[in-house]
């Protein structure tokens, strides 16, 4: 009998095989004493498997193709530098010296601390950072408890053609499979900001995440299909159901192909109004994407991976040589580059700033307010964009605004800078341009105010939305209640969008909703001509565009009490 499970599509595509399932023993990790004429031998134990656990990475990282993307190597490198961080490898030596116990014991004092850390997180992305943590301390723990390599490790393996199934999936492990040729992968847990998520994306590879208890119904080798649109597994599937989704694997081989095709063919509507399609980057790495994809820039480019994975935050060198390499990739195209959002809930070793717990992180002290706090850490990265606005066209986007009072601050802050560099002869794009983004009600509200003091405006529809209806998305008990189509988000975007035209400036949408198709009519119908998104996403969003007129957008977005009083949106090819 077919059985139908149902998660989270986060990866397109379908697939049709045989499952592996993956299996981890439950690591039995106990506290014992260690005496302490041994404690020094047990620091020496806790160190052989860090450098084993870094081997075994090495070892991995030297096995991926140069065809592979390259979010793989970010990953293993992430892994890479966390074994060196003094986080992982010092202070459970302490622990076993202060404590005189073991060192599985030490390990897991530490990671459960830095777990809770990542947990009271309130951004999605960073939150998920401590998958990271998890996935090296287990390969450390594995080491330390003598426990035999993962099947998937071996490279006897034999996994092509598989649809692998686990509780949840690691980068390496990923690699791994990928290397040995896997269709699809599917996890009991994680979402579409999870690692196994946003490298399925990155490796086309169809999947679905949080497939709660599926392993209760699905053994070794049962057939499935995979449906990465719909997020369902269908586990034993009867003959007609394998011949209408044989039928779908080839229509949507044929659509894939065509979208290929569209990289140098311009994103124009069919009564010709050009929509501008932009990349959100959020590593180095990834600039070679914008490019393949045939984007017409990047619309936001994060930079808070500068502040990743150490103990200080980068001078003014390393962030100028980090954007020219940047802007001599993009070659010509036009680069926004967002200043530093941390703080509070966003952390990084980098960026880490003193102090006790915040209650309401998100509500904190971060982003262009931890900024002017700090211009100690504020100005050198400022100081770098300016410099480096000379070898190709950049733009200064502030996150976080919410009043004019912080725009002027930082407008007179940039002022000095140019005069600094003036005085010394340095040259820089006299016409750069500052922009602010729109985030939070209050700067919603007054974006005609906003909209006289800056160059450009971008709405960060992640943060406007949470803090609009007041609902955490990456709370499972109220993220039901995270919609794009609520009318009140509608009334701020559409604000947002009429002040900015009023006053001349340009406006675009950098969150995700940029990156569903079921919003891009709605955003062109209410005056959005710029959109930045995920780069797998532009040649989809590129084809939607063109098989629709611009009156078709305005009909959509006229359409207000049926989004609202539905919940169904449309999608209108």
């Amino acid at each position: 009998m077919t059985i139908a499970l149902h998660g989270v599509g986060v990866s397109r595509g379908i697939a049709i095989g045989k499952v592996h399932i993956v299996k981890r023993d439950q690591l039995d990790i106990r506290e014992y004493s260690i005496k302490q004429h041994l404690i020094d031998d047990e620091i020496k134990r806790f160190e052989n498997a860090v450098t084993n656990a870094r081997q075994q990475l090495r070892a991995i990282r030297e096995h991926i193709p140069e065809s592979t993307s390259a979010d793989i190597e970010e990953f293993i490198d992430t892994h890479l530098l966390m074994l060196g961080d003094v986080a992982l490898t010092e202070e459970p030596m302490r622990l076993i010296k202060e404590l005189a116990c073991n060192a599985e014991w030490a390990l897991k004092l530490q990671r459960d601390a830095l777990v809770t850390v990542f947990d009271e997180m309130d951004d999605a992305y960073l939150r998920t950072r401590k998958d990271d943590v998890d996935y090296v301390v287990n390969r450390i723990q594995r080491l330390l408890l003598n426990q035999t390599p993962l099947q998937h490790e071996k490279p006897d393996q034999k996994l092509a053609g598989y649809i692998v199934m686990a509780n949840d999936l690691t980068p390496a492990d990923t690699v791994l499979m990928q290397h040995h040729g896997i269709a699809a992968f599917a996890t009991e847990s994680g979402g579409p900001t999870s690692h196994t998520a946003i490298l399925a994306r990155s490796l086309g590879i169809p999947a679905i995440v949080g497939l709660q208890n599926a392993l209760r119904y699905i053994k070794e080798d049962d057939e499935l299909i995979l449906d990465g649109v719909r997020g369902i597994i269908l586990v034993d599937p009867d003959r007609y159901a394998l011949s209408d989704y044989r039928h779908l694997q080839k229509e949507e081989k044929r659509y894939y192909s065509k979208l290929g095709k569209l990289k140098n063919k311009p994103s124009i509507t069919l009564d010709g109004i050009s929509i501008d399609l932009q990349a959100n980057i959020e590593l180095p790495k990834d600039f070679e994407t914008v490019v393949e994809v045939g984007a017409q820039g990047v619309g936001l480019y994060r930079t808070e991976f500068l502040y990743m994975n150490r103990e200080s935050p980068p001078d003014e060198e390393e962030h100028y040589v980090a954007y020219t390499k940047v802007i001599e990739v993009l070659n010509g195209l036009p680069l926004t580059i967002r200043t530093l959002d941390l703080g509070a809930d966003k952390q990084v070793d980098g960026g880490r700033q003193s102090g006790p717990v915040i209650n309401n992180p998100a509500l904190g002290l971060r982003a262009i307010r931890l900024c002017l706090k700090e211009p100690a850490l504020f100005r050198p990265q400022l100081r770098a964009i300016i410099r480096a606005s000379v070898h190709g066209p950049v733009r200064i986007m502030i996150p976080m605004l919410s009043n004019i009072h912080e725009i002027q601050q930082v407008l007179q802050m940039i002022e000095d800078i140019k005069k600094e560099l003036d005085v010394l002869a340095i040259p820089y794009d006299h016409e750069l341009q500052i922009g602010g983004m729109i985030e939070v009600p209050a700067a919603a509200v007054c974006a005609d105010i906003f909209a006289q003091q800056l160059d450009f405006l971008s709405i960060g529809t992640n943060d406007l939305i949470q803090y609009t209806l007041a609902v955490d998305r990456g709370n499972e008990h109220v993220s039901a209640l995270y919609s794009a189509v609520e009318p009140a988000v509608i009334r701020l975007i559409r604000t947002i969008i009429q002040d900015a035209h009023r006053h001349g400036i340009d406006v675009s949408v950098c969150g995700e909703m940029a990156s569903e198709p079921e919003y891009i009519m709605l955003l062109v119908g209410l005056g959005i001509r710029t959109l930045s998104m995920t780069p797998p996403m532009i040649p989809e969003i590129k084809q939607m565009i063109r098989s629709v007129t611009i009156e078709d957008c305005n009909i959509v977005a006229r359409k207000d009490n049926f989004f609202f009083t539905t919940g169904f949106i449309p999608i209108l090819l």
